[in-house]
């Protein structure tokens, strides 16, 4: 059986070297606190950590990118904000999508209606979106992926913007959030995802290929969200499908203001530097590496096209 080799969208092609399993391990929230920034800074240099996704407007997120520019092998990319958090804007130029205390609104729900039908709401996401985009391209760093914070992304209107304005800031690739079920059970029988969270992946995936951006196979993250444990990561590298597929942790050394309650931060943190999942990913010929190590240029086509 031969390594397969999937064209994606118009522009990219993964598995240049022919490997059967690719693994992108990404951090979300760098920049959220500084026991974030300690974690992925030891999980990439003592452990399997490839990329991590900035909050440009968090904290901390100066000191992430500092130390981000000091481990040339991890890759950044920016994991957008619009809800639960702060924004880059002045709360005044967006007051359609923050609350009274300045920081976006917390109802997924209402805030997305309000996106999807009121033309001045979508005025003042796009422009949010932008600045964000922005405030990412003057750290210097180099953009690497683009996801966002509790995968608001899979909302149409969102990810149509995201869509257009971050191929004007380099976008080549982007994280949907599909995750088989099935590979969960190999590891905890009656583990199981969500079918609406499904749908909205398939349908974002569809727009990625035809805007020629890149996504995984796969992710891992969603089910476990804030409880990848050692034993869960483990067994998602001992069963991990062909492919290309992306695993999302929240490391981070210990709790912090604005954590979020009931999330295993130490325990994710230590399952990224474990000797027993780094020794899985050798026994597994597993090739480890951020987004950008899996684009090539589509046969006949260029990069971005």
């Amino acid at each position: 059986m031969t390594a397969r080799t999937e064209k994606v969208g118009t522009g990219f092609s993964t598995n240049p070297r022919g490997d059967k399993k690719q693994l992108i391990v990404t951090a979300d929230d760098f920049g959220a606190a500084l026991a974030v920034n300690d974690a992925v800074e030891r999980a990439h240099k003592e452990g399997i950590l490839t990329a991590a996704s900035l909050m440009v407007s968090a904290p901390a997120a100066a000191d992430a990118v500092k130390r981000a520019k000091t481990m040339g092998r991890l890759r950044v990319g920016l994991h957008l904000v619009l809800v639960e958090g702060r924004p880059t804007l002045p709360p005044s130029e967006i007051s359609a999508l923050v609350g009274s205390d300045g920081l976006f609104r917390n109802d997924m729900v209402r805030a997305g209606a309000a996106m999807f039908f009121l033309p001045h709401v979508r005025r003042q996401l796009a422009a949010e979106i932008e600045a964000q985009f922005k405030a990412f391209a003057a750290t210097g760093l180099e953009l690497d992926h683009v996801n966002a914070h509790k995968h608001f992304h899979l909302h149409p209107t969102i990810a149509a913007l995201v869509v257009r304005i971050g191929r004007r800031f380099g976008m080549k690739a982007m994280r949907v959030p599909y995750e088989p079920a099935e590979v969960l059970r190999r590891i905890e029988p009656g583990a199981g995802g969500s079918l609406i969270v499904e749908l909205w992946a398939r349908r974002l995936r569809k727009r990625l290929a035809k805007a020629g951006i890149f996504s995984p196979d796969r992710v891992f993250g969603l089910g476990w969200t804030g409880a990848m444990t050692q034993a869960r990561l483990a067994g998602l590298v001992a069963h991990l499908p062909d492919g290309v597929s992306e695993v999302y942790m929240h490391p981070a050394t210990a709790p912090y203001p604005g954590s979020a309650p009931g999330y295993l931060y130490a325990q994710e943190f230590a399952a990224l530097t474990s000797q027993q999942v780094i020794d899985l990913t050798k026994k597994n010929q597993m090739r480890l590496g951020p987004f950008a190590d899996f684009l090539l240029p589509a046969e006949g086509g260029k990069v971005g096209s």
